[in-house]
């Protein structure tokens, strides 16, 4: 863990719900971990995944969830955040033909990933779940590194139905997840062989507090020290 004041490069937004905010001062990071911001006039920190880490460029996805996101959105270039960085555990890269799935924010933290095979000589498949076509977001710039499919629950955009469903009958060897609670528990039931990046309530987002705690086959483990990425074997649905 590193505390570091970042700077703003730029905060645009993607859909109605989701901003791209880029900063720049950022230690290197791994496809899967995760940052906490500090949003003034708000006591806890807010846990963002990392999307891209590269050159000291942060870029983040973030979804305005709350009050505290909200007035997060509105930062301008030039402005600082103060940040946790290098927080919980990433992906391994131990896979040959690579399947990612996302579900709408968890869509995120897979774009470094896919990024990081690409670099390695390894084209993954990505599918994006979203609920709608007004909803997709990065699209574009996953294709740059991976197939992709989308899969939307009403058919407006890609394939009718979730990411799960539309993963199904792709060829892969092992197989990383991120999204909501639900369709993790799905893809590791019907998947298999793979690596959940799991959400989670985070009071310090260091492993202090233990609030994050959830139920593994080897015990009780913190979603922000032992996690966020997780065997799916191992997570107790």
């Amino acid at each position: 863990m590193k505390r570091e004041i970042l700077s703003v490069i730029s905060c645009r937004d993607l859909n109605a719900g989701v901003y791209e905010l880029v900063l720049s001062g950022a230690s290197d990071m791994r496809a899967g971990q995760f940052v906490e911001l500090s949003v003034p006039g708000f006591y806890l920190r807010r846990p963002i995944s990392v999307a891209d880490c590269a050159d000291g460029v942060l870029t983040l996805l973030v979804k305005e969830a709350g009050e505290g996101t909200k007035k997060l959105r509105t930062v301008k270039s030039g402005d600082t955040v103060d940040a946790l960085t290098d927080l919980g555990n990433g992906f391994d890269t131990n896979a040959e033909k690579p399947l990612l799935v996302g579900g709408g924010i968890g869509c995120a933290p897979l774009y470094k990933l896919a990024k990081d095979f690409a670099a390695a000589g390894v084209r993954a498949t990505a599918v994006l779940g979203f609920r709608n076509a007004a909803e997709v977001y990065y699209a574009e710039e996953f294709s740059r590194f991976c197939d992709v499919v989308i899969a939307t629950d009403d058919g407006s955009a890609g394939v009718r139905g979730n990411a799960v469903s539309a993963a199904e009958g792709i060829d892969f060897d092992r197989f990383y997840a991120c999204g909501p609670q639900v369709m993790l528990r799905a893809a590791a039931q019907k998947l298999r062989h793979g690596q959940v990046s799991l959400e989670a309530r985070m009071g310090c987002g260091f492993g202090a507090c233990m609030g994050c705690s959830i139920k593994t086959t080897k015990g009780y483990a913190r979603v922000c020290k032992e996690g966020p990425v997780f065997e799916a074997e191992e997570v107790v649905w």
